[in-house]
């Protein structure tokens, strides 16, 4: 069977893979709950794969992938919905990667977000965060934070992202969604247009660089309620992460800001639920109380986790604890709670497991 990009998307969408591997000498391969699965069929071969990725490939949009050799973009396919594509070079020949985007904006309680997500689209100003690896659902979740405040707010919202993923239609907001490369030329370059578009909330793809971060900090500042992304793996280092971009000489000047501006920070995992079935979230949750600005200020952000331990009473949770409900409740295995955890003895002690 001679592989067609509309028989590859159907089939991933068919058997509801998150992302589809096109790579010379294997039949396409998709992931699914995590995991990835070859397909059965002919292996692509390089003929095949160029002409995957003509089609799919816009005349300006060819002539950016031979001049960079990578290419990231979006569009939208009739019948399966909008996905996110990324073309590299693999020993001379192109290779892709395709994220298939969420067809809706799903519910917290489908997502398995906590309550306190939805508390915090109603903050008017300030930065929150959304931390994790690729692939753990950091940009469902602003999607999610994004429609929340289009259906319940007045506000103009103004997105940067690379690529954009969904597709939000005006509610009772204004919604102005910018893609890098399409609209803008950069997540720095655009952050600094839209703070003169008079919006109500800014939407960061990423937060990349210097430059991003310090105008992400101003817009905060400012008056407006920033949500943005880092490729962190928890909390505590999201923040450290913030400020360790700059010079030395602009660090304390940096974290007073953040301190100031941090709303909260979540972090992020995506684990195999315990039946196979699907992936669960779990959620990391540090907010911004006044001790922990103080903690912020005074570069004591390991004092954080504590804060995180002891911070029912304001909807925080350390990972450890996120990874001990989700097993108490039959949704992940002990083992997975095991490894993701980064205190695993307080997971023995509170399952009973004291074994070493």
């Amino acid at each position: 069977m001679a592989w067609t990009l509309e028989k590859i998307l159907e089939g991933a969408r068919g058997c509801g893979a998150s992302d589809i591997h096109l790579i010379r000498g294997m039949a396409p391969v998709l992931r699914v709950h995590g995991d990835l699965f070859v397909s059965q069929g002919m292996p692509l071969e390089k003929a095949a794969l160029e002409g995957i990725i003509e089609k799919m490939l816009l005349p300006h949009q060819q002539e950016t992938l031979k001049k960079r050799l990578q290419l990231c973009f979006s569009r939208y396919a009739e019948g399966i919905g909008r996905l996110r594509a990324s073309i590299y070079y693999h020993a001379g020949c192109p290779e892709l990667a395709i994220r298939l985007c969420e067809l809706t904006v799903r519910t917290a309680a489908e997502l398995g977000l906590p309550p306190i997500v939805e508390e915090l689209t109603r903050l008017q100003n300030g930065l929150i965060l959304v931390a994790g690896p690729t692939g753990v659902g950091k940009t469902t979740t602003l999607n999610f934070m994004i429609d929340l405040i289009n259906h319940n707010r007045r506000a103009k919202i103004v997105t940067i992202e690379d690529p954009v993923e969904f597709v939000h239609e005006n509610a009772r907001s204004i919604i102005i969604q910018q893609e890098v490369g399409t609209d803008v030329h950069s997540f720095r370059e655009a952050l600094v247009h839209v703070l003169r578009q008079d919006p109500d909330v800014i939407v960061i793809g990423e937060m990349r660089d210097l430059e991003t971060i310090e105008t992400a900090l101003t817009a905060a500042e400012t008056g407006h309620l920033v949500l943005a992304t880092l490729h962190t793996p928890d909390t505590v280092q999201t923040i450290q992460r913030i400020y360790s971009v700059f010079p030395a000489n602009q660090q304390n000047a940096v974290i007073i800001q953040l301190a100031s501006t941090l709303q909260a920070a979540i972090a992020q995992k995506l684990l195999p639920r315990a039946d196979g079935k699907a992936r669960v979230l779990a959620c990391e949750v540090l907010v911004a109380t006044p001790a922990g600005r103080n903690h912020i200020r005074e570069r004591k952000e390991h004092n954080l986790y504590s804060e995180m331990q002891v911070g029912r009473k304001h909807h925080m949770q350390t990972m450890d604890s996120a990874l001990l409900e989700l097993y108490q409740k039959g949704e992940i295995t002990y083992d997975i709670a095991l490894s993701h955890a980064r205190e695993p003895s307080f997971l023995r002690h509170q399952t009973g497991d004291l074994k070493d």
